[in-house]
């Protein structure tokens, strides 16, 4: 396993992702369009395409989780056709739980952003599934 490097700056990310299998709950979809969230830096909207009305809240965790660090497998990164993890942009799910934003650190979604693909991985390190937000790095 390798370890996930973040980019120093983010790139424009909108755009159409496919992804590799079917998100965890979402089969059998598997195209999305990713939107960053006007006046929010490092936050995005995930949306389906056929009108299924399904929306996930994602976050760049660099801006609020900057010592996450999730490691990508090889296999994981071919099937992206990434060659390396600094490749790859990294999200992770955000929702609201007992009123205070969480991120599930233990599912992050890994992009290709080059090629568009994406997948959904289920760690096997220790991070949690509900971890509170952080204010954002400055």
């Amino acid at each position: 396993m390798i370890s996930a490097l973040h980019p120093s700056a983010p790139t424009s990310r909108d755009g159409r992702l496919s992804f590799t299998a079917p998100p965890p709950g979402f089969a059998p979809l598997t195209d999305f369009d990713l939107a960053a969230v006007d006046g929010a830096p490092g936050l995005y909207t995930l949306r389906d395409t056929v009108g299924a009305d399904l929306r996930l809240f994602l976050i760049d965790p660099t801006f609020y989780v900057p010592e996450y660090l999730p490691a990508i497998g090889d296999e994981d990164l071919a099937a992206l056709q990434l060659s390396t993890p600094a490749e790859a942009d990294v999200y992770v799910v955000a929702n609201i739980v007992d009123g205070a934003p969480v991120v599930n650190l233990l599912a992050p979604i890994v992009v290709n952003p080059v090629a568009r693909t994406a997948t959904q991985l289920i760690l096997e390190d220790d991070w949690p599934l509900q971890a509170e937000l952080a204010t954002a790095a400055a």
